[in-house]
């Protein structure tokens, strides 16, 4: 009988939730699985990590949903439309169970904001087919989410270069 698959969450204020998000991707698809990427925040501009994996396998598939930070939208509305739809492709690719791997980098806003209800994904997660394993990052994962999660680990900031002015850098931050 084939493993439900588990759940890994990647929390916390710190650096490196998704960095290790797409550290579970590299060994994934070093082992030949097929992987799903779902980007739910980030949208305005390209990152490094897109950039190489576009380059890298056949077997990343890669879906930037976001229109960027919530924080900066001048249109809410459409903030909200592209988070439902990013959801709405999330849960299509893991019920489909044709990935062995699904990652919903920074899903965690759209639950702290209400686009998207906690037990909606709670449900999907849950429900999921078997051998499909799924990493959700971002800041202050939810109490269902941290309790349904096989992993979580929280990113705790200690130091960062932002506090002294330094801004966020090609190759380390984006």
């Amino acid at each position: 009988m084939e493993s439900k698959g588990i759940v890994i969450v990647n929390t916390g204020d710190g650096k490196g939730k998704t960095t290790a998000a797409f550290g579970q991707v590299l060994r994934a698809v070093g082992h030949g699985f097929a992987v799903c990427i779902i980007q739910f925040i980030k949208g305005k501009w390209q990152t490094g990590e897109v950039k190489a994996l576009a380059t890298c396998s056949d077997l990343i598939e890669l879906h930037v949903c976001g229109t960027g930070f919530t924080w900066d939208a001048e249109h809410m509305d459409e903030v909200k439309r592209a988070a439902r739809q990013g959801w709405e492709l999330a849960r299509a690719k893991i019920i489909s169970g044709n990935y062995k791997l699904v990652v919903l980098d920074e899903i965690t806003y759209l639950l702290n904001y209400g686009f998207v209800a906690e037990n909606e994904v709670l449900a999907v997660l849950e429900d999921r087919p078997p051998g499909v394993n799924i990493v959700l990052t971002g800041r202050g994962a939810g109490a269902g989410l941290v309790a349904l999660a096989d992993i979580v680990t929280e990113m705790r900031e200690i130091k960062h270069c932002y506090g002294t002015g330094v801004k966020a850098g090609k190759g380390v931050e984006f």
